[in-house]
């Protein structure tokens, strides 16, 4: 019953498909008469009778004819039939619609990537991926606790949605006006103040849709995102971390306040269970990413959830971790790139990362001096350490120019995609080609 309703009256659909079956009808005849069929046949009966009564002979004038105006028609139905569906589903598309079925085919057939982080720096990287490909699962850490997240996740019980919503937001193939909502924060109003648009949203859509998972998922069809956004775990857990003087603080927002030097961060509870989309994410994935984001609070909580990391040992996808460009008070001052990738293998195993992509772009002195007098700086890239340690440095020039500092979408993007093609996809992940350093990788498990 479903299918009778492309006839329904109003659909603006009938007129072109008749033109389509017509053009069709034509061109067949076309191909009769051109053909030069038996003469049984009832377009030859016609034609010998009405257009060439003297005799049998090859009808290849108006065979032609009919095969080009058929073809025409064709072509006019089709196109005007999906402009017409395109129109109603997505009319910012509408006057290119060849250009909009290639990119949605050409982006399917994308790599299968995986992103693993949270805060900004996630988001970052999500904006220039969808650009290559539609195939992406960004997952993301749910153990903060400040800010409107932590509000709505003491009074509503449900997890944090920031940076789940930044990533919606940052995967979203909507005008901005959507984008503009969603992160809108209000600046007042009794208990409005502080909380952003989106976060109220996905609580709303919590309570309507029975849990923070399924409410994920409808917001994605709101903003028709470009691949899926999954919470590294739906058990409500806390970061907590032991500092080097054997103190231990427990929550996300406080770790980086005590400006002591992190010994390691746990999760409590300890037995997290992974969300099972997540680990099939892993296990089929192209490439794995860690980060960019805050090393301790952002990317180290993910691989804490319980067979993470394991599940990331054994894919066969290659796992590259992009460095932050600057060090981040509270977690890693004085960290060189080496000193990141370290904290990560004693958290997560080590071997666990096989590139490590690092900027070496210089940055405007400026905006050095302005971070210097926040405690941060540029991180070192130590080349020969990070190789000492059995991963490949993928040095490139990734700053944007702005008044932060902070990776350029397009230009993080195009490094990942650069090296996803010169991997070779496919290949066991424990031969993996050295493409920076001329010399083949053996990873030892």
């Amino acid at each position: 019953m479903n299918k009778l309703k492309w006839l329904y009256p109003g659909m603006r659909i009938k007129r072109w498909i008749f033109l389509s079956v017509l053009g069709a009808t034509l061109f067949g005849a076309g191909l009769v008469l051109v053909s030069n069929a038996k003469a049984t046949t009832l377009l030859k009966i016609i034609y010998f009778t009405k257009f060439n009564p003297a005799g049998p002979g090859t009808p290849q004038g108006p065979g032609i004819f009919l095969l080009v105006v058929g073809l025409m028609l064709i072509v006019v139905g089709f196109r005007n039939t999906i402009s017409s569906i395109i129109k109603v589903l997505a009319p910012e598309k509408q006057d290119d619609v060849a250009e909009f079925i290639y990119q949605k085919h050409h982006l399917k057939r994308g790599p299968k990537v995986v992103v693993m982080g949270g805060g900004t720096g996630l988001s970052v990287l999500l904006r220039g991926l969808k650009k290559y490909t539609s195939n992406i699962t960004a997952i993301v850490t749910v153990a903060d606790d400040g800010g409107s997240s932590g509000k709505l996740r003491g009074e509503f019980g449900i997890l944090p949605p920031g940076d789940i919503r930044n990533c919606l937001v940052a995967l979203a193939d909507k005008e901005t006006l959507m984008e503009e909502l969603f992160q809108h924060r209000f600046s007042n109003g009794h208990g409005l103040v502080g909380h952003s648009m989106g976060n109220l949203l996905i609580a709303a859509m919590t309570q309507i849709a029975g849990d923070f998972e399924a409410a994920i998922r409808e917001m994605s069809k709101v903003l028709a995102i470009r691949g899926q956004v999954l919470p590294a775990t739906l058990k409500h857990c806390c970061l907590c971390a032991e500092f080097e003087d054997g103190s231990i603080i427990e929550g996300e927002s406080e770790i980086p306040r005590t400006g002591k030097h992190i010994n390691r961060v746990f999760l409590k509870p300890g037995d997290c269970e992974p969300v099972p989309e997540a680990l099939e994410a892993i296990a089929g994935a192209d490439i794995i990413i860690l980060g960019p984001g805050s090393l301790y609070t952002s990317i180290i909580p993910n691989l804490l959830i319980k067979g993470v990391a394991d599940a990331i040992s054994r894919a066969s996808a290659a796992t590259v971790y992009v460095c932050n460009i600057m060090t981040q008070p509270g977690e890693t001052e004085a960290y060189k790139a080496s000193d990141h990738i370290r904290a990560i293998h004693q958290h997560a195993g080590s071997g666990l990362i096989d590139y490590a992509v690092v900027n070496v772009e210089d940055i405007p002195i400026t905006l050095v001096r302005k971070y210097r007098e926040d405690g941060a700086e540029p991180v070192r890239v130590d080349v020969k350490e990070i190789e000492r340690m059995n991963v490949h440095p993928v040095k490139r020039n990734l700053v944007f120019e702005s008044d932060v500092v902070r990776h350029d979408p397009e230009k993080l993007a195009e490094s990942i995609m650069e090296l996803i093609g010169e991997l070779k996809l496919g290949h066991d992940k424990f031969f993996i080609p050295n493409l920076f350093a001329g010399k083949p990788k053996h990873r030892e498990m």
